[in-house]
């Protein structure tokens, strides 16, 4: 299942743009923690990543290059019968073990058989006893040059931190939450705005104060309201990395603020930009964890 298939059945448009730009560009993470509720399709958007790294004859052009999906490596891939596209799931106890993982790290250190890249892809992440978490870290630490690593998780808090904090996360929302509220997104571009006009911290922390509007004794209802500007935001730098690399604007997710998105381009396009999608989305997370909402808008203001 190329991108624009899992796009097609089921959105997930800004997350996997995202990733077809990192693979085109070779720019990819080599560790990255794919996470949504169950059903959210993030292992089929891991199988996705793998046939872009290693399709025979990509389709499109640019940061719009897709997997064909008929070539033999992806149909191969499609099947799980790829040399250099291994899953590790949990096995009949419903855990996955530090045998797996000791076997897919040795695997891991050798060249690819036949692909550009091996992909590994963990999935349900979050069944990995600690032992085998712990067996993973040092690989994360220094993962091997040609591989590239995929858990894969509805839980991503069941997850060391120490391995949480060497993996960018990407958050794919349930269905229907990817519409952006328009003053949702006007908080979230003034704040943009202020935070890359400037290097002064104390600057920043003074932008925080619009995420943090609407909210007052830092409930549930408040963060869901700081969510709702986050998810804002996260919208907001999915488009200036697309219009960064010069790809069709036709894709744009809030084309009607074109002229804002243009100034906002040269602070936030390329890896900034990147950085600061992945720092959105662990803000998002800590408020799934009942983080304080003040200290989550100062952490974020200081990070994007």
């Amino acid at each position: 299942m190329p991108f624009r298939d899992v796009v097609a059945a089921r959105g997930h448009r800004r997350v996997v743009a995202l990733l077809a730009r990192s693979v085109a560009r070779d720019r990819l993470p080599p560790s990255l923690i794919l996470s949504g509720s169950p059903g959210a399709s993030m292992r089929e958007t891991a199988i996705a990543t793998a046939q872009a790294l290693n399709c025979l004859t990509p389709v499109g052009d640019g940061d719009t290059r897709d997997a064909c999906g008929t070539c033999a490596a992806c149909t191969r891939i499609a099947r799980g019968a790829h040399p250099d596209v291994i899953v590790v799931e949990p096995g009949d106890s419903g855990a996955i073990k530090v045998d797996q993982i000791r076997d897919v790290i040795d695997r891991s250190g050798f060249r690819p058989f036949e692909g550009r890249r091996r992909a590994v892809i963990v999935d349900e992440a979050d069944a990995m006893l600690p032992a085998a978490q712990n067996a993973l870290l040092k690989t994360l630490e220094e993962p091997p040059p040609s591989s590239v690593f995929m858990l894969v998780t509805a839980r991503p808090d069941m997850l060391l931190p120490t391995v949480q904090s060497r993996c960018p996360r990407l958050r794919f929302e349930a269905a229907g939450q990817e519409e952006v509220d328009a003053e949702a997104r006007e908080i979230a571009q003034d704040v943009l705005r202020q935070v890359g006009a400037t290097d002064d911290p104390g600057r920043r922390i003074d932008a925080a104060k619009d995420l943090l509007a609407r909210t007052g004794a830092g409930g549930q209802s408040d963060r869901g309201q700081l969510a709702s500007y986050l998810h804002a935001m996260a919208s907001l730098l999915r488009d200036l990395e697309l219009l960064a690399t010069g790809a069709d604007a036709g894709g744009l997710a809030n084309a009607d603020v074109r002229a804002d998105l243009d100034r906002l381009v040269k602070p936030f396009g390329g890896d900034r930009g990147l950085r600061a999608f992945a720092a959105v989305d662990r803000a998002l997370s800590a408020l799934d964890a009942n983080a304080n909402v003040k200290i989550v808008a100062d952490w974020l203001v200081l990070q994007i």
